[in-house]
């Protein structure tokens, strides 16, 4: 079976001579690990890309503070100003463009990415490269909840979504438009298929009612995801927290699999849904707490009952990983040796 034959077979709930294997290699594994984490991922190389030896990090001397601690302060291409104090981690917003409502009438999004011309051909010819290796490929679509927090924040965002103010519906239409355009340009290129995410849970429940979600959100994401849906490739849904009450919404709009923060539910519970709905899912062996704090035994049981519960070689479902901040190496050594040994 070949890797990016494994990979549709997987997405359709469809049985796999071994379970499909994704990395994501995340500077900041590779700050704290150096080589190591190299030569370890190059024992087990993946089904999404093919390995590579990842560049060592080494962060500017002026993105440390005077007592050592990286502190760097960055304005990205939508204006907003974020603050990082982990290298290689997601920063913190600390300077939005829109600050109040009536910001949102000047505000201008960047331009959208052209389905056309020299840009959009390097990016075409690379993803036929990739395919070509046999290797299932991952376009990428928007985010149209995160954005909008980062751009207008916390407050402001629930607050005008509750009331349903003109200015917040406004600035949801552009960005869904904006993340169309994303998914138009994936489509296009010919990709396998396309990766969107938008934190809507907490380890509790949703950040809203689900009926708020459905009024606000659901739309706006089947909009977005048209032209993915009219071309009959894969949708991947990101979402951390506890989301199980929209799983079956997202099916309805063509989310074909989900990326789920797994301790936020019951293991059996999710995995039993996602299969009843025909949701694949992405193993992402918990980061919090068995990864950060656990020990190595830790790792190996938690990962072989994932691979029992989802039942991996009945498809439905593959390996993810990434080397958090915080990792000890021992654990993640553990996750790839003891996937290698079951999946």
């Amino acid at each position: 079976m070949t890797r990016r034959e494994r990979v549709h077979r997987a997405m359709r709930y469809q049985s796999v001579d071994k379970a499909p294997l994704q990395y994501y290699y995340t500077p900041v594994g590779y700050y704290e690990h150096g080589e190591k984490l190299n030569d370890l991922f190059a024992t087990l190389p993946g089904d999404f890309e093919p390995f590579r030896r990842m560049p060592i990090p080494k962060p500017p001397r002026e993105e440390f503070d005077a007592q050592g601690n990286y502190h760097a302060v960055k304005r990205d291409d939508w204006g907003v100003v974020w603050q990082y104090r982990i290298y290689g981690v997601q920063g913190i917003p600390c300077d939005r463009p829109i600050r109040c409502a009536q910001d949102i009438a000047n505000y201008h999004l960047p331009p959208a990415p052209a389905l056309q011309g020299p840009e959009f051909d390097q990016y075409a010819e690379a993803v036929r490269t990739h395919q070509a290796q046999d290797y299932y490929t991952l376009g990428q679509g928007g985010s149209i909840y995160e954005r909008l927090l980062s751009l207008y924040g916390d407050e402001n965002v629930l607050c005008d979504i509750a009331m349903d103010a003109p200015e917040i519906n406004d600035l949801e239409d552009r960005l869904a438009e904006h993340g169309r355009a994303l998914v138009a340009r994936s489509v296009k290129a010919g990709v396998d298929g396309i990766g969107i995410g938008d934190d809507f849970g907490t380890e509790r429940g949703m950040v809203m009612s689900p009926a708020c979600w459905r009024s606000f959100f659901k739309p706006r994401l089947e909009y977005m995801l048209k032209p993915a849906l009219e071309a009959g490739i894969d949708i991947h849904f990101h979402s951390c927290g506890k989301i199980m009450p929209i799983l079956e919404d997202l099916r309805e709009i063509g989310i074909t699999s989900i990326w789920p923060q797994l301790p936020a539910y019951n293991m059996k519970e999710l995995a039993d849904t996602c299969r009843a709905l025909g949701l694949a899912v992405a193993i992402h062996t918990d980061r919090a707490r068995t990864m950060t704090y656990g020990k190595p035994e830790e790792v190996r049981e938690l990962v072989k009952r994932e691979f029992d519960t989802f039942r991996m070689m009945e498809g439905g479902s593959w390996f993810y990983v990434e080397a958090d901040n915080g990792f000890p190496f021992e654990n993640i050594e553990a996750l790839v040796t003891t996937i290698a040994q079951w999946r």
